[in-house]
């Protein structure tokens, strides 16, 4: 663990703060804007849940950790089926289940240890359903970018627009240093919006209809069995990568947040703060790892900084301007970005694998990969009970019953045992 001294850091004023905070959630604000555009949910409201549900993280924790809560980019691809299956209120119904799983996980690891996460989702189960959810909808990236989910913009201008946000974002994530480097997915909507600006096919109608203030447009969950089956499983992988998170601001800042105030404190917090979210109709929320880049740009250490993240965000959350000035991004615009967004999903879940030096020659890893791919992207779809269990529920429920069920080889290096240090 690095041994960075925090209180080496001057201390900063109110209003110094309040600048800092601005500018963490100018970082997150990709995740912030990039969820909502792309799952149909409002974007004010999306705001709103973040600024909250990061005091709520604040209030579990004991305002210890500087991290910001925004919109995860794990759940994309499983709103954006909930909402065409069941609806907007049935799917929040679903995400606030799926926030009160990391709750459960939170008592668990109190009761456990945090290796008992590791025991239940080891890197052979958690790594193939990442993927599924990456590739589970490429196919709607793909209809983004190339016009055919938008016939307003003709084909030809639709690939130029997507095909320029996607090698923005990709100059700013490889080439970029500093805080470009932090927000190349933002960068990707900018440069893209603005040459939509010269092509002539922004709509700005919906800039003049919404008003300069306004309460957020909230929706209220419904509870649907089906919704709720479905998206549970979705929250393990945010719930692994949760501890890897608290690793990364733990290493950069000096101090150990898994001890204190602790994992299980830190995934009540963000449990809490999901089911928060889904109660008014919000993307659920994570602790966002871009910010823990800013932070160590930045070394701003003090978690009052994200208090006053959060506090703008809230106040954002009520000019209902800039709801309408997101809903002019031109659909392929987001395509574009949506290309490397979910290949990049499926990257992570293959780099899961890959550290964890997960060997598919042995037979019992090689058929849980094997099944859960081809059941993901199959689409098979299975009804038990009048329930029906399909995707990433079908995946997570299937890998982590082979897991538990198919020996482990003789000698075989047990990575589901390790304790998280």
């Amino acid at each position: 663990m690095s041994q960075t001294n925090s209180s080496a850091v001057p201390d900063l004023s109110p209003v110094q703060q309040a600048l800092m905070g601005g500018q963490m959630l100018f970082v997150a604000f990709g995740a912030l804007v990039l969820v909502p555009l792309l799952t149909g949910l409002n974007a004010n409201v999306a705001f709103f849940t973040a600024g909250v549900g990061t005091l709520i993280f604040q209030l579990v924790t004991g305002r210890m950790v500087p991290v910001f809560l925004a919109s995860s980019f794990a759940f994309i691809a499983p709103i954006t089926f909930g909402i065409a299956e069941w609806g907007l209120p049935a799917t929040m119904g679903g995400m606030m289940a799926a926030g009160f799983l990391y709750v459960i996980l939170s008592v668990v690891v109190k009761v456990r240890g945090s290796g008992i996460l590791y025991r239940l989702f080891p890197p052979v189960v958690v790594g193939p359903v990442i993927m599924v959810i990456g590739l589970g909808l490429a196919p709607v990236a793909i209809s983004m970018a190339t016009g055919e989910a938008n016939k307003s913009i003709d084909p030809d201008t639709s690939l130029v627009l997507a095909s320029i946000s996607l090698m923005a974002t990709l100059g700013a994530a490889v080439f970029a240093g500093g805080i470009i480097k932090l927000i190349p997915i933002l960068c990707g909507i900018v440069i893209g919006y603005i040459t939509a600006l010269f092509m002539g096919v922004v709509d700005f109608s919906s800039v003049a209809a919404s008003p300069w203030l306004a309460v957020p447009d909230f929706t209220f969950p419904e509870f649907n069995a089906n919704a709720i089956l479905y998206m549970i499983p979705v929250a393990i992988a945010p719930a692994i990568e949760h501890i890897g998170d608290m690793l990364a601001i733990s290493s950069v800042t000096g101090k150990d947040y898994l001890k204190k105030p602790g994992l299980h404190r830190t995934l009540l917090g963000d449990g809490l703060a999901t089911s928060f979210a889904s109660l008014l109709g919000g993307p659920p929320n994570t602790t966002y790892s871009e910010v823990t880049g800013a932070v160590m740009l930045t070394k701003s250490f003090n978690p009052a900084i994200m208090t006053w993240a959060a506090v703008t965000a809230v106040v954002v959350a009520f000019i209902g301007k800039v709801g309408g000035l997101l809903a002019t991004i031109p659909t392929p615009v987001m395509g574009g970005i949506m290309v490397l967004l979910f290949g990049s999903i499926a990257v992570v879940g293959l780099n899961t694998l890959i550290k964890a030096r997960v060997d598919l020659s042995i037979p019992r890893n090689l058929v849980i990969v094997a099944l859960v791919l081809v059941f993901g992207l199959g689409n098979l779809s299975l009804d038990i009970f009048g329930l029906t269990l399909k995707g990433v529920s079908l995946c997570a429920i299937t890998a982590v019953i082979l897991n538990l069920v198919l020996p482990h080889a003789e000698g075989e290096d047990h990575y589901s045992s390790r304790e998280v240090s």
